[in-house]
């Protein structure tokens, strides 16, 4: 029963704020630890009371701070989710964790290496020549700013290159809103070619520092172009898919010219990307040789595609008529 007096009293006092002097008789203040007499006369002259455990250890002191870190933490991933919904942790096949955020591990694949990259798509009409000139065209600037330095060449062909995708699915997308009609899975195609080429970027970036008129040439070429290419698709996808296959063609040969630059030396071998690692699955050990060359692959099937999109059209039908070509990067 003392003891239950004791323990009310020391709660009243802690809620109501009270001194030290007000614990009660001294028959209270008998029951009470050494520690907290101690503390009750540090404080009898008018301070409030209060209760510190000044007894705990450094390592329970560095404990109690990685609890509250931690809690912390939590907290701020809680807030940063989905109402509350976070993200599963996602493994690799050796057990350690996805560390990206941009494209998931069933995202990935391995590059088709054995597509032929000499097929040229001849020019056969009039529409077709007028897509190769303008192609041919636009190469002249491009070769006297950039030459040979290819990395920033490829940067600048990757912002340009990520365009006609995106425009292309966006607007099959709104057609198949307007027309309540399938798109034939050319959506996904083209959003995929478009993301393909935006992962090329991202691999280049971390390879390429651009300097500050270089960033502005990307603007500028990246406004023209978008809005120029969104035009053209509204008027003739056909030319705008032929346009694409001729500039995938360029593209080729711009990376087998990089190609060239590192086996003679000219250029660094430097270790590939950890991003270019994962996306495409290549050896822990791999060059930058080895990135270029599944590029360059990956640039072959954007060709590929484009050219029959255009050939689609170009026999009076539309793209939801003929099997899309969904995973084909």
């Amino acid at each position: 029963m003392k003891f239950i007096a004791l323990s009310c009293t020391v709660r009243r006092a802690l809620l109501n704020g009270r001194s030290c002097n007000g614990l009660g008789s001294t028959a209270v203040m008998a029951y009470a630890a050494p520690e907290t007499r101690l503390l009750c006369a540090g404080a009898a002259n008018g301070g409030l009371f209060y209760w510190r455990r000044s007894m705990a250890s450094p390592a329970e002191a560095k404990l109690r701070e990685k609890d509250k870190e931690k809690a912390e933490a939590e907290k701020s991933v809680v807030e940063c989710s989905y109402w509350g919904i976070s993200r599963p942790k996602i493994m690799r096949e050796d057990g350690t964790e996805w560390p990206w955020n941009c494209f998931m591990p069933w995202e990935t694949y391995h590059s088709n290496l054995s597509i032929d990259l000499t097929k040229h798509h001849v020019p056969k009409n009039f529409l077709d020549k007028v897509a190769y000139r303008t192609v041919k065209l636009l190469r002249i600037p491009t070769d006297l700013f950039f030459q040979r330095r290819y990395g920033c060449r490829a940067m600048m062909l990757e912002t340009v290159a990520a365009v006609p995708g995106m425009v292309g699915g966006m607007l099959l997308h709104l057609r198949s809103l307007r027309k309540f009609q399938q798109s034939g899975g050319w959506i996904k195609a083209l959003m995929e070619e478009a993301e393909n080429e935006r992962m090329h970027l991202m691999t280049m970036a971390e390879l390429v520092k651009p300097k500050w008129y270089e960033r502005l040439l990307v603007l500028a070429v990246q406004g023209v172009f978008f809005n120029a290419f969104f035009v053209l698709y509204i008027i003739s996808p056909k030319v705008a898919h032929r346009i694409v296959g001729y500039l995938e063609e360029e593209a080729i040969h711009s990376y087998t010219e990089y190609l060239k630059d590192l086996e003679s030396g000219a250029i660094e071998n430097v270790p590939a990307p950890a991003i270019a690692i994962d996306y495409w699955r290549l050896p822990k050990d791999a060059k930058l040789k080895d990135v270029i060359t599944v590029i360059r692959a990956d640039e072959a099937h954007h060709r590929d595609v484009n050219h029959f999109a255009s050939d689609i059209h170009f026999q009076g039908k539309e793209l939801r008529e003929a099997p899309a070509p969904i995973g084909y990067h």
